[in-house]
């Protein structure tokens, strides 16, 4: 049986993370993955799905040219869209890909991992390797909900969406958190009639409020969106139409549809590892079990990514997976920094989130400042005509920042100094300092932080002070 330093299950972000890190430092290492190399955010969900919002954009603007005296007329080529969606996936699967990582001293095994014991790994059609170090990195996959009939309707997911060879004329769309809201306005903006369908009363229920209020009001503009809403049953009729019936508010809202997308939560992709076998346990969610250093039950196995139940996102993965790499050539167990974890919702305009919501601060009773911007009081946006939108900062008394979100044109690029200044427990007014070019969309950022200058300049020991300087400099 071969023996490695380290094994890794799964080749997504947190797994190639890991195996490259690892043999960087020598460690003779096994990666083993079942489906393609890239795990989810490459193949089917976040490459994807930004080249299918690009493609979307450009249709998008092509038809708002009319005020310009152009017009565009025709229908949207779905497969040339998707070939554009693929061509992205191969252009960046060089850098994922099986033959980059053998040159990197990597053993690379196709096929399905499962314990064998907490040290012994069989492989799918290959035979077992013995490991002294074992890190999951097996990621999640969508939820489809059980209700009655949904599943023998055949519902699309982020799986199976990007390989669509006809545009829905009507797109029905469960679940608004960042996927649902991300494909349901590109779907509209490629011509389909598109219901996005929750539970919560608005879109991007882990938004601040005034997020998800702005945000409810620009999808309404493109979409149907139904609010406080539960898809009960569906149903499929001859002419392979969908209905779906929904409970809101007590009554009976019925939809129909060409076609379903499921957005309604993940699941981590723990059943095929026959965790029991290593001693390794599960959350009720089958989410394996770390502690703070993303070390499992089992002694030397770490679980990395979405599989470990935390934030579901490719930088997280990254991020753990590169702590594992640290515990793994140290030996030194030290727990992982989630502070200053930032996301980004890839709707147009684009949602930024840092740190804590208002209603999240108000919940634990914190006390906390509100330094704002709106983006029509920003000369880039406003000379743009993109000026929805806004940015918020929130801090506590001393102006640290425990919260920045925005919404807005390239806000998950325009936002990233608060990224920093969160990490490093800068007060938020340090942004104020920084020297940008004119005009720049972070103008917006530093704009917020303006915010606090302001204020202190209107009220309190600085204007009382200042005026009376200037009243004993008149009397000289």
């Amino acid at each position: 049986m071969k023996k490695y330093d380290v094994i890794v299950i799964g080749g997504g972000s947190g797994g190639l993370t890991v195996a490259a890190g690892a043999a960087s430092f020598g460690a003779k290492t096994a990666l083993i993955e079942g489906k393609a190399l890239g795990g989810d955010c490459l193949n089917v969900g976040c490459v994807p799905s930004k080249a299918l919002i690009a493609a979307a954009k450009t249709v998008h603007q092509a038809r708002q040219a009319g005020a310009f005296g152009l017009s565009v007329t025709g229908d949207v080529d779905i497969k040339a869209v998707m070939q554009q969606v693929q061509d992205a996936i191969t252009d960046i699967q060089g850098h994922d890909s099986k033959e980059r990582f053998e040159n990197m001293g990597v053993d690379v095994y196709d096929g399905y991992a499962s314990f064998l014991e907490r040290d012994v790994i069989a492989i799918e059609g290959t035979g077992s390797i013995r490991g002294e170090k074992i890190v999951i990195s097996t990621g999640s996959s969508p939820v489809i909900p059980p209700v009655p009939g949904l599943k023998e309707a055949g519902p699309l997911t982020n799986e199976t969406i990007f390989s669509l060879e006809t545009l829905p004329r009507r797109l029905a769309v469960i679940g608004a958190g960042a996927i649902g809201s991300e494909m349901a306005q590109a779907f509209a903006r490629l011509g389909s009639e598109v219901t996005l369908i929750d539970m919560a009363d608005t879109p991007l229920f882990r938004e601040d409020g005034e997020v998800r209020e702005t945000m409810t009001k620009v999808l309404s503009e493109e979409l149907t969106f139904i609010g406080s809403a539960m898809v009960k049953e569906v149903t499929v009729n001859e002419q392979n139409e969908k209905q779906l019936l929904l409970e809101q508010n007590g009554k009976q809202v019925t939809v129909k549809a060409d076609e379903i997308l499921v957005a309604a939560g993940r699941r981590p992709n723990t059943g095929r590892l026959n965790l029991s076998f290593a001693g390794i346990e599960t959350e009720s969610t089958g989410a394996v079990k770390v502690d703070g250093s993303l070390r499992t039950t089992a002694d030397g196995v770490y679980a990395v990514g979405d599989v470990n139940g935390g934030l579901q996102f490719t930088h997280v993965a990254g991020v753990e997976g590169k702590h594992v790499v640290q515990q793994l050539i140290t030996g030194l167990h030290t727990k992982v920094s989630y502070n200053a974890i930032p996301w980004v919702t890839f709707t147009d305009p684009e949602v930024f989130h840092l740190g804590q919501t208002e209603e999240e601060l108000q919940e634990q009773g914190t006390e906390y400042r509100i330094l704002k911007q709106p983006l029509n009081s920003t000369d880039r946006f406003v000379a743009e005509r993109a000026s929805v939108g806004f940015v918020k900062l929130l801090t506590d008394k001393k102006g640290r920042l425990l919260g920045a979100h925005a919404v807005g044109h390239g806000a998950g690029d325009f936002m990233q100094e608060a990224v920093g200044v969160m990490k490093r427990g800068d007060a938020a007014h340090t942004l104020s300092t920084v020297v940008h070019p004119y005009p720049t969309h972070v103008e917006a950022l530093k704009g917020a932080s303006d915010q606090y200058w302001r204020s202190r300049m209107a009220h309190g020991l600085i204007p009382y002070a200042s005026e009376k300087w200037m009243q004993l400099k008149r009397k000289r």
